[in-house]
């Protein structure tokens, strides 16, 4: 452990490879590929070639069991002094907005002067295993004393062994979808289709206009042959999207669509923080700083939406903080469906909400539309699920530093009835 008077953590610089959606031309790259190409664009734009940083934490949802050190590997890869440390994390979406708290944590008690957290997902990598049944006749066999021993246990083998198992998106709790637990929450909260489909057009219209102007030029690498997104649609429309189908709720009660929905992604994105000393003495401009963490977490099997714990982890950190939606020039909520975006959206809003769950006297308040995920979000972007806080985090700190200054709130939902949120300053 290090303690002493804390400093402030400076958000650095940022990198990550287009976002494409899944079974595209990531097809045949691992998360060890994936992030090695993004931390080495990062290192070279940095000028870290042999510089031994303090940490990096990094983590992907979706990963092989020979991925059990994919931060060291990566890092081996990187173009960083061999002996830079790396470990592994997983908080679901929140993996990286989640190692960026820790690495700040650890910059502000000088513990290190810099780290780079990152986060990678393929699902067109993702792992196939064999049965649990195959899996048990391979280790009795295996523990096996004698021949004898080693080969009974294949007496049992039977055709069903050989079904492979995927990997899913149930919650273990609730035997739902992440999809099919929002839509639970879309009709507590009373979110309407159309509003959903709104949301999502001017996500990718956002994100259409953001790519244009070339606000993500400086922050996207090329790899395998992209050099974009390739989920933004700068042609969509409300009309257009009306048109697809429910897919969670195939009911004429259902709402959510592949449309307001974000798709299954693939790709890569790492931020470099550190102290302002060292980013003096570095050469390195500081872009913003990380100001503030917080997590949260709430009971979905029989009380909250499994999407809902940011608006109780944004409360909390504004009450630490001591401020209020006014204080803010930009909010970056992360959009794993764009009925969980409206529903956190309308929770702030909502008195009762605000006074028996929260604690407040008042409402939140509401979300200035005309600040929410100015560069568009998750629904046009893409979300490779532990990619999205860093791919955030980076594109948060560049808004601040272009307009000379001002304050971002980070809201990012995850799997598990998990919140993380940040606060960015500059």
């Amino acid at each position: 452990m290090h303690y002493q008077p804390t400093r402030r953590v400076a958000i650095i610089g940022s990198k990550r490879i287009p976002f494409l959606r899944a079974n595209t031309s990531y097809a045949d790259s691992s998360n060890q590929d994936l992030m090695t190409a993004t931390l080495q664009a990062l290192v070279t734009a940095c000028k870290l070639e042999g510089v031994c940083l303090g940490d990096v934490s990094l983590g992907a949802v979706i990963k092989h069991s020979r991925d059990w050190n994919l931060a060291r590997e990566c890092v081996l890869g990187s173009g960083l002094s061999p002996e830079t440390p790396a470990f592994d994390l997983q908080r679901a979406c929140g993996t990286s907005l989640e190692a960026a708290i820790l690495i700040g944590n650890k910059i502000a008690l000088g513990q290190i002067d810099a780290g780079i957290a990152a986060g990678v997902d393929s699902i067109s990598d993702a792992p196939i295993v064999y049965s649990d049944g195959l899996r048990k006749i391979l280790l009795r066999s295996a523990r096996g004393r004698s021949l004898g021993d080693k080969l009974k246990p294949w007496l049992g083998l039977r055709p069903r062994h050989f079904k492979p198992a995927f990997p899913g998106v149930v919650e273990p709790r609730t035997g739902l979808s992440m999809g099919e637990s929002t839509e639970l929450t879309a009709k507590e909260w009373a979110i309407t289709r159309e509003a959903q489909d709104e949301l999502a057009c001017h996500s990718h219209q956002h994100a259409a206009a953001a790519w244009e102007e070339g606000f993500y030029s400086d922050l996207v690498v090329p790899f395998a042959g992209a050099d974009k997104d390739n989920n933004v649609r700068a042609d969509t429309s409300i009309e257009k999207l009306a048109k697809l189908r429910t897919v969670f709720d195939r009911t004429e009660n259902g709402t959510m669509t592949a449309g307001n929905s974000t798709p299954l992604t693939d790709g890569a994105a790492s931020v470099l923080l550190a102290s302002e000393d060292w980013a003096r003495e570095h050469g390195l401009p500081v872009l913003a700083y990380l100001s503030y963490g917080q997590a949260a977490a709430v009971d979905f099997v029989k009380r909250d939406g499994l999407l809902m714990a940011p608006a109780f982890a944004v409360s909390k950190m504004l009450k630490d903080a001591n401020l209020s939606f006014a204080d803010f020039d930009l909010f970056e909520i992360h959009e794993a469906f764009a009925a969980q975006t409206l529903a956190t959206l309308a929770a702030w809003e909502d008195a009762d909400f605000c006074r028996d769950r929260l604690g407040r006297d008042a409402p939140l308040g509401p979300v200035d539309r005309a600040k929410l995920n100015v560069k568009g979000g998750s629904l046009a972007i893409g979300h490779p699920f532990a990619a999205t806080g860093a791919r955030i985090l980076g594109g948060l700190a560049k808004l601040l530093e272009q307009r000379g200054g001002g304050r971002g709130l980070v809201s990012v939902c995850t799997a598990g009835g998990m919140g993380v949120t940040a606060i960015v300053e500059k």
